[in-house]
């Protein structure tokens, strides 16, 4: 037995004392569709819905073993790290102070308080997460206090390689593939350097973001680099840089092997996992489910497991989830109608329209043209073949418009 897998071994006996193993489940329906058997590790179901206390907890026990008397833990975190920390504050009865962007949700910041019970402090400082994380950084160095990294630091890679550990031990055996999301890596590399030395058979699959792909930049670059920009739609997973630490162990993955998923699709699955199967997941956590029919060739008859990493899904934003998934499906879209200033242009418009189609945004942009009025259109239906045929009839009729769906500068603006 290696010294890694003696340590996760460890670490996750450790972890009994603070929560039970995570389900892990095999989904008949998901197995039905792609032709595989398909299990989920639902880390979703932890006790703060995230893998992400399994980190913590490792690293702030081991950090402990050293130097007892530690009472101050430091880290910057909006969302699933930070109550993962606050999680094992509150069990371990240690003080800590996490810091967040003051533009973070106030959602999260409860829940934070809430695993915290008391032993924990929020601080919000700074709109952007860099702000912050300088913050925390310079506040841990003046007080003394251990700072907490969300994924480049050993104790924590080893700790999140006990997901995987949990994996083999409930499946009783290694499965052909294991799918999993990554944001900085800590999971993704715990998974890697583990199943490298117990299970070299297992192949495995990394799903980024695509307005978060930091490991396939990374691995095309030969180093870590820092994306220039970045989409925080999949906030547990869009990370503007892969971790030194963590790149160390996924160095060398076959770009084959890591997939990126559009923000727009993964809205679908969130919709189609909730709705067929009662799961709920934040976008972060659907991503090794988003990404099976891209594999769908890949994996018919093996035995698959999907990591759904998190299930912190604030349903205030399922309106927007909802909106980005009929967009991606061609079920909704936006556009700007030239629409003739005359008497029975507005009728004629509407007569075009099917049984199915329904108008979800009605605007006058500009009303001052003599001849023309333009007007911002939001059409929802039920088959996405049926813009074809509106769009044709419009054509037809003369009436000019202009498909703005995708034009991501103006609907962010009139949307």
């Amino acid at each position: 037995m290696s010294n890694f897998e003696s340590s996760v071994r460890v670490a996750a006996s450790a972890m009994r004392n603070l929560f039970p193993e995570t389900p892990f489940q095999k989904n008949d329906h998901l197995s039905g569709v792609y032709g595989a058997e398909i299990w989920l590790k639902r880390e979703d179901l932890s006790p703060v819905r995230s893998y992400k206390l399994r980190g913590a907890f490792n690293a702030m026990t081991k950090f402990l073993a050293h130097s007892p008397d530690q009472d101050l833990f430091v880290c910057a975190s909006a969302g699933n790290h930070a109550q993962g920390v606050a999680f094992v504050c509150q069990h371990l009865q240690r003080h800590g102070v996490i810091f967040m962007p003051v533009t973070t949700p106030q959602q999260k910041i409860q829940k934070t308080r809430m695993f915290g019970k008391g032993m924990v402090e929020v601080r919000l400082v700074g709109d952007y997460f860099d702000d912050c994380l300088a913050a925390a950084q310079d506040f841990c160095a003046q007080q003394g206090g251990h700072f907490l990294s969300p994924f480049d630091d050993p104790d924590v890679i080893e700790g999140q390689a006990t997901v995987t550990l949990e994996v083999l031990a409930q499946l009783g055996c290694a499965p052909d593939m294991m799918i999993l999301p990554v944001g900085g890596g800590g999971l993704s590399s715990g998974a890697s350097k583990l199943l490298r030395e117990i299970a070299p058979q297992t192949e495995l699959i990394f799903v980024e973001p695509q307005g978060g792909a930091s490991l396939v930049a990374a691995i095309k670059a030969g180093q870590p680099v820092t994306l220039p920009r970045i989409d925080t739609f999949v906030d547990g997973a869009a990370v503007a840089r892969i971790g030194a630490e963590t790149f160390t162990e996924l160095n060398g993955t076959s770009l084959d092997n890591i997939i990126v998923a559009p923000e727009d699709r993964i809205c679908t699955t969130i919709l189609e996992i909730l709705n067929l199967e009662g799961i709920v997941l934040e976008p972060a956590g659907a991503l090794s489910i988003d990404v099976l029919d891209t594999l769908r060739p890949r994996i018919a008859g093996k035995t698959v497991v999907c990591v759904t990493s998190g299930g912190n899904f604030d349903f205030e934003r399922l309106p927007e989830v909802k909106e980005r998934a009929q967009r991606y499906s061609g079920l909704k879209k936006y556009m700007i109608l030239r629409l003739p200033q005359r008497p029975g242009a507005l009728k004629e418009f509407l007569g075009m329209l099917g049984p199915e189609d329904d108008i979800a945004r009605f605007e006058y942009l500009k009303k001052s043209a003599r001849n023309f009025g333009s007007v911002l259109i939001g059409i929802e239906t039920t088959n996405a073949q049926n813009f074809d045929r509106l769009f044709k009839q419009l054509t037809a009729a003369g009436f000019a418009f202009n498909d703005i769906t995708d034009d991501e500068t103006l609907t962010n603006f009139v949307i």
